[in-house]
């Protein structure tokens, strides 16, 4: 009897435990929501948000703030992340599930889990010392620009997408396989048009994920982009992205102008919204 009324005891710490983690998590969300928005409309509100989104030139010395070309650069190298990072990340999750040697397997593994857990100031490092060289020796340009960016952002996307792939991919049913096979189908052709598209909830979901980092990357873009905030009309040259803006001159704004810094990351904080809202429709038609 002790033991049960014991046993129900640690099961109700333990729920107001768990409920009080839920809480905390759900709180701080709307912290942050509430903090970004009490401090960046007023910008917006000030500045006219048509003049804020639209406007062509930064200069706070001007009181100009016009975020479109670091919008323009934001979706521009997250673009190009995506082109490079999502066919590579989706097709070495394909591999490692379905085609990998065992020995190969116990090696890329843990690759891809160290990639996941290098530093951005390290990417960025890397990118500084070798990617940008090389654009700039073979592509031209003076190597900082979008072109850089993307490659970057996209090999920083790989472990997530990898990651979630693979781990979708391996939770289909074997019998989906071998189904497949028994209808004369080949190896190739069981994995690409019987279980692949099987696992698309949860590749979306890596995609989705990845997307949101290259969003948000900061320092190594930093290091590599250009930091240019003009419109971006050429891939080999600089740019500056919604996050790059923050981080440079939050140091040292006051007044409007850090209240533009935060009104951009609402602008930011909004494109990450419709991103998950984007995703959501996507898993909700994949589910029909």
């Amino acid at each position: 009897m002790k033991n049960k009324v014991g046993l129900k005891a640690s099961e109700t710490i333990m729920k107001f435990i768990f409920l009080a983690a839920a809480c905390v998590s759900v709180l701080s969300v709307v912290l942050i929501c509430i903090f970004l928005f009490a401090n960046g409309l007023p910008a917006i509100k000030e500045i006219g948000l048509i003049d804020f989104l639209s406007g062509k030139i930064w200069r706070p010395g001007n009181d100009l703030y016009g975020i479109y070309p670091m919008i323009l650069g934001s979706i521009y190298v997250t673009i190009g992340a995506i082109i490079i990072g999502v066919p590579i990340g989706i097709l070495t999750a394909i591999f490692m599930s379905k085609f990998c040697p065992k020995y190969l397997y116990k090696i890329m593994k843990p690759a891809v889990q160290l990639l996941a857990g290098i530093p951005s100031v390290v990417y960025g490092f890397f990118g500084l010392v070798v990617i940008v060289p090389f654009v700039r020796d073979y592509l031209g340009g003076n190597g900082h620009s979008i072109f850089t960016a993307s490659i970057l952002l996209g090999i920083m996307i790989l472990p997530t997408i990898i990651s979630l792939s693979e781990s979708a991919i391996n939770s289909v049913p074997n019998s989906y396989y071998e189904g497949a096979l028994a209808l004369g189908a080949t190896h190739e052709r069981s994995v690409f048009f019987t279980v692949v598209p099987a696992a698309k909830s949860g590749i979306f979901a890596g995609i989705i994920l990845g997307i949101g980092r290259a969003i948000g990357e900061t320092m190594a873009v930093i290091m590599v982009a250009g930091n240019q905030a003009r419109v971006p009309d050429d891939v080999f040259k600089g740019v500056r992205t919604l996050t790059a803006n923050i981080v440079m001159e939050m140091g040292y704004a006051t007044d409007l102008h850090r209240e533009s810094l935060i009104a951009t990351g609402v602008i930011l904080f909004v494109f990450i919204l419709i991103i998950n809202f984007a995703f959501s429709i996507v898993k909700r038609r994949a589910k029909c």
